[in-house]
């Protein structure tokens, strides 16, 4: 895809994209219960005035989603900026600031939401605005903003019934969602990560079973809880790496060599964890692993009872392309033989998208251009966003996520989401604002 000189974003972008930021932080939403409506209300309107053909749509009425649509002179791509407007709670005896001040304080925006993902609906949001009120229209194609509600409890109410029940007015080709823009030093130079797929949840049961006896008698019966905490024991040595063909891109992005197979694997993967292993451990390692995390036990009804049964929720994330099968055998392989069973309760595979498409070319050209010497390397997600409903949907689109952050790298970005003290770099979200205003005049061409 040929591109034109996109117009260089207004000087007071990204101020305005710090004042919706602080307005949007005031706006609670904390999922449960989430209550979207006033504010989603209150964004349509915006950019109703702008010129974009604005919709709520609702499976529950407090909780709309906006789909916002600029449409354009011609037939072409349909590109969506995705974004989510539910935040996570926050307990303000933890924060040094109050959670839904939106305060300026030492160059940041602070609050619930400023990370995940209020900061980029901002930029978003600032752009579109600024798009649409100059004038700009796609000469071809159309230029959707889909703000949904419920992504934090899994998008039932959000993205996934939009994706199911209103799949015509969602459609896309390119769609920049969030879990990929954080930047990190590596070999002398800057490095973007840009998620081009998520990991599959495969949550499984783990049982063991036993005989049932007074608990004033331990060697009478047979103890299922104990019989379990062998089990887990062996589930914490984690099943190895394997050579996942994102994890493999990922590494010879960063070394700017190829590597290739499980012996490229483990040399790249032992080179990280000397040179980086922060990398190594938060990145590279979840990308190249199935990986196991106990999370709920129960065990008994009755504190003088021996249990005769025991389970443990076991969250299973799979790098996409593996099965429930892979899955299953990964566990089995820790567990060995034993009186024990498995019982996937939820099964949801990994999703991806290519890396050799006129989005990540346009992305990156920006990049080239915003960050000179910077360099991009693909990752995968091992949480989950509302990314996969649309690639699910949509197979032949292009879903990345990417919202760049060059004041605030990685090592800084990643702990303060869902947590305490979450805040965002005014310098980033000026550099986001003006990602999201010219990447849209690279793609509808």
């Amino acid at each position: 895809m040929a591109e034109s000189a996109p117009s260089a974003a207004p000087e007071r972008l990204g101020t305005e994209a710090t004042e919706l930021l602080q307005r949007l932080i005031r706006a609670n939403t904390v999922n449960p219960p989430g209550n979207e409506r006033v504010l989603q209300e209150e964004l349509r309107d915006l950019l109703a005035d702008a010129g974009f053909d604005c919709e709520l749509l609702a499976a529950e009425p407090e909780r709309p989603n906006l789909v916002a649509r600029l449409r354009g002179g011609g037939d072409g791509p349909t590109m969506t900026l995705l974004g989510h407007v539910d935040t996570v709670r926050a307990d303000p005896g933890e924060w040094s600031r109050d959670p839904w001040s939106g305060d300026i304080a030492e160059e940041m925006v602070w609050g619930r939401g400023a990370l995940d993902m209020k900061g980029q609906v901002a930029c978003e949001l600032a752009a579109c605005l600024r798009l649409a009120r100059d004038g700009w229209r796609p000469p071809a194609g159309e230029l959707l903003l889909v703000l949904t509600a419920d992504e934090e409890a899994g998008g039932g109410l959000g993205a996934r019934w939009l994706c199911e029940k209103h799949a015509d007015r969602v459609r896309s080709d390119f769609v920049v969602n969030e879990g990929g823009g954080a930047s990190f030093e590596f070999g002398g130079r800057r490095i973007y990560a840009l998620s081009v797929g998520e990991k599959g949840i495969f949550r499984a049961r783990l049982r063991a079973r036993g005989v049932a006896g007074h608990a004033s008698l331990p060697r009478i019966g047979e103890n299922a809880l104990l019989k379990l905490a062998h089990l887990l024991t062996r589930i914490e040595a984690q099943p190895p790496p394997e050579p996942t063909p994102d994890g493999l891109e990922f590494l010879s992005a960063l070394y700017g060599e190829r590597f290739e197979g499980g012996d490229g694997m483990r040399d790249g993967l032992e080179r990280l964890r000397s040179d980086a292993p922060l990398l190594a451990a938060f990145l590279a390692e979840p990308m190249l692993s199935v990986t196991l995390s106990p999370t709920k036990a129960q065990a008994g009804e009755k504190a003088n009872v021996i249990p005769s049964r025991a389970e443990a929720l076991i969250d299973t994330r799979v790098p996409p392309g593996l099965s429930e099968e892979d899955a299953r055998e990964r566990i089995a392989a820790l567990l060995g033989d034993g009186d024990h069973e498995i019982e996937f309760s939820e099964s949801v595979p990994g999703t991806r998208s290519g890396l050799e498409t006129p989005l990540a070319a346009a992305i990156g050209s920006w990049l080239a251009e915003a960050d000179p010497g910077a360099g991009i390397a693909p990752i995968v997600m091992p949480g989950f966003s509302d990314s996969h409903w649309f690639r699910r949907a949509f197979q032949s689109a292009v879903v990345y996520g990417f919202w760049p952050h060059r004041e605030m790298p990685l090592e800084q970005v990643a702990p303060l989401i869902h947590g305490a003290d979450e805040r965002v770099a005014v310098a980033d979200l000026e550099l986001g604002a003006r990602f999201f205003y010219e990447l849209p005049q690279r793609i509808l061409l």
